[in-house]
């Protein structure tokens, strides 16, 4: 099966580089583990960035600045530059294709305060911006006949010598592996964060496959140490509550009813704020009582029914019990200015990618906007190569994956291990010794994994054996973010030493 340019996930990323890449006029095939509409796209509530000044005076360079310091020093000035510079017309091409941005009452583009921005820069659609985004790339993608086929599991990305020419992925309806063929692959297949676990905002499919996958074929890691822990997920789920709460004036206090940290501060300030009260023996509550019950259901719907559903509280007449949980991942495939691997042929973009716009602390609303502006990059880019490259020939012997041939250790056991672990020892705040501690715990783990597989051998929708292939990539994951951050000596950004 063969297309010019095949793209591995249908996120924004993902959708954003398959919209561009069919512009160019090469036949483009996007393959998923999910389906597009349940992407992580859809948990970025707070809105995107952009230098409009819609609601008040903001300036690029403020947002590069913003950026930057947000940053601490670890983002390529010049990639920020180009990603805020980028973003006035990222937004407007969203808007043209039909986004339903909140707006104005002279009807410009509303936007909103996040942490860390000097202005009201986030363009956003009441507190739904990233799945609104989501359904309208996916609608343009339709429209435009692009093929997508979910329910693929990426197994490996396939090379010719040192270029790329394809990927194996397992059918999970079918339990067949299958092949599929092309001049250029991009890579949008997410973040890292479950490997948290329980402690995360994200789905359970965000294992990092892609990024193990091509650390497999030789790509190279950057930053995998920075993650972020966003403040507000919900106590008893970890359930997102967006950032758009407290940049609408939302508060934070403890149990005497304090309020103990400016609440817009980047968000590695305000995790480590709060992680310090619950050390202390505190609980952490949100405060959006003051906002009104009408404000809250014409720009906050979705916190409301997530509150009342997930922790059975309803926050205009309740405080909203918190913690600060993994959310982001900074770290990722270390691409060039061209959304280029060190791969010939091989594009990463998104979450699973680091343009170095993020550093040591992603600023809020800038996610999105990486999305939109690295996913036209990636796909204009890949298509290029693919007009400009011949096809490889591809011989490959397909075989069935093996299983251990006797399951003696629970793999699912150890997955809520690790998580504890992972976020004891390697989260908000971090020490050599608990740094070291889990190196020698995964080393440990992988040195057993031959005991591990699953028990379920049926083919058809087996999620016995998705669920191990995704630990594995999983483990590979935690080895790259604690061997990384022992090597980070210095506090910087979500990586903070308190020794």
């Amino acid at each position: 099966m063969y297309s010019d340019v095949l793209i591995i996930g249908a996120g924004g990323a993902g959708l954003t580089a398959a919209l561009h890449a069919r512009e160019e006029g090469v036949s483009v095939r996007v393959l998923t583990k999910e389906y597009p509409t349940r992407s992580q796209t859809c948990m970025a509530q707070g809105g995107i960035n952009a230098a409009l000044g819609n609601n008040g005076e903001d300036t690029t360079e403020s947002h590069i600045e913003n950026t930057l310091k947000s940053a601490h020093g670890m983002a390529n000035e010049d990639a920020v530059r180009h990603l805020c510079e980028s973003a006035p017309s990222a937004v407007r091409w969203l808007d043209s294709i039909g986004v339903c941005f909140s707006r104005t009452k002279d009807a410009k583009i509303a936007q909103r305060s996040l942490g860390g921005a000097s202005s009201p820069r986030a363009c956003y659609a009441q507190d739904y911006t990233g799945l609104k985004i989501l359904h309208t790339l996916y609608d343009q993608c339709l429209a435009k006949e692009i093929e997508i086929l979910n329910e693929k599991f990426l197994l490996e990305i396939l090379k010719n010598d040192d270029r790329v020419c394809g990927a194996s992925v397992l059918n999970i309806r079918t339990g067949e592996v299958e092949v599929y063929e092309a001049k250029s692959v991009i890579l949008a297949t997410g973040g890292y964060s479950r490997i948290y676990d329980k402690y995360s905002t994200n789905s359970t499919a965000s294992t990092g496959d892609g990024i193990a996958t091509a650390l497999r074929a030789g790509a190279k890691l950057k930053d995998m140490a920075f993650v972020q822990f966003h403040p507000t997920g919900l106590k008893k789920s970890s359930i997102l509550i967006s950032e758009s709460a407290r940049g609408a004036g939302g508060y934070l206090v403890n149990t005497k009813n304090e309020r103990f940290i400016d609440e817009l501060l980047p968000r590695d300030r305000v995790a480590r704020a709060i992680d310090e009260q619950i050390k202390n023996g505190q609980n952490v509550f949100l405060d959006i009582r003051h906002l009104g019950e009408e404000f809250i259901d014409e720009e906050l719907p979705q916190e409301r029914k997530l509150a009342k559903l997930y922790e059975n509280v309803d926050p205009v007449h309740d405080l909203i019990p918190i913690k600060p949980v993994a959310h982001y991942t900074m770290g990722g495939i270390e691409v060039d200015v061209k959304s280029s691997t060190c791969i010939d042929g091989l594009y990463a973009v998104g979450e699973c990618a680091n343009h170095q716009v993020h550093g040591a602390n992603r600023l809020g609303g800038n996610s999105l906007l990486e999305l939109i502006v690295f996913g036209k990059q990636a796909g204009m880019n890949a298509a290029e190569f693919a007009r400009e490259n011949d096809t490889l020939t591809l011989e490959l012997q397909v075989s069935e994956i093996q299983n251990t041939q006797e399951v003696e250790v629970d793999f699912y056991k150890i997955k809520e291990e690790i998580g504890e672990l992972f976020y004891k020892n390697v989260g908000i705040v971090r020490t050599e010794k608990e740094l070291a501690h889990a190196q020698v715990s995964i080393k440990d783990i992988q040195s057993k994994l031959y005991l591990m597989g699953w028990t379920d051998n049926e083919k058809v929708y087996n999620t016995n054996r998705i669920e191990f292939l995704e630990f594995k990539n999983m483990l590979d994951i935690c080895e790259q973010v604690v061997t990384q951050a022992l090597e980070i000596k210095q506090s910087c950004g979500a990586h903070y030493r308190i020794d």
